[in-house]
């Protein structure tokens, strides 16, 4: 499966039109998973009122692009219920995963 990997030290993902860009980035590449390292999403995303989780992760459904956050989120989750029942909801499925590191996303990939 071809992998678009994401450089942690790029722009913000931080909108519905960024999330587009990158899309057309994938289809450049013939990825069908793309991997964006925690680094480069916002507050905004973490924060589930804003609907830009929600708005960015059927974006890529629509696409019928695979989806993978990787980094370290516990201080997101431990301030909202609401994230950490979406993370475990999103890692029930096919689309959009969440994983602490690359070795772990690896892991899920290949198991």
């Amino acid at each position: 499966m071809e992998t678009l990997w994401l450089d942690p030290a790029g722009p913000k993902i931080d909108s519905e039109t960024a999330a587009t860009d990158l899309i057309g980035d994938a289809f450049g590449a013939e990825a069908e998973l793309v991997v964006i390292p925690v680094e480069r999403l916002t507050e905004d995303f973490f924060t589930l009122r804003t609907r830009l989780a929600g708005e960015i992760a059927q974006k890529f459904v629509n696409y019928r692009l695979r989806l993978a956050i990787v980094g370290d989120i516990s201080a997101y989750e431990a301030r909202s219920e609401a994230l950490r029942d979406f993370v475990r909801e999103s890692n029930r499925g096919r689309h959009l995963w969440f994983v602490p590191t690359a070795e772990a996303l690896s892991e899920r990939l290949n198991g």
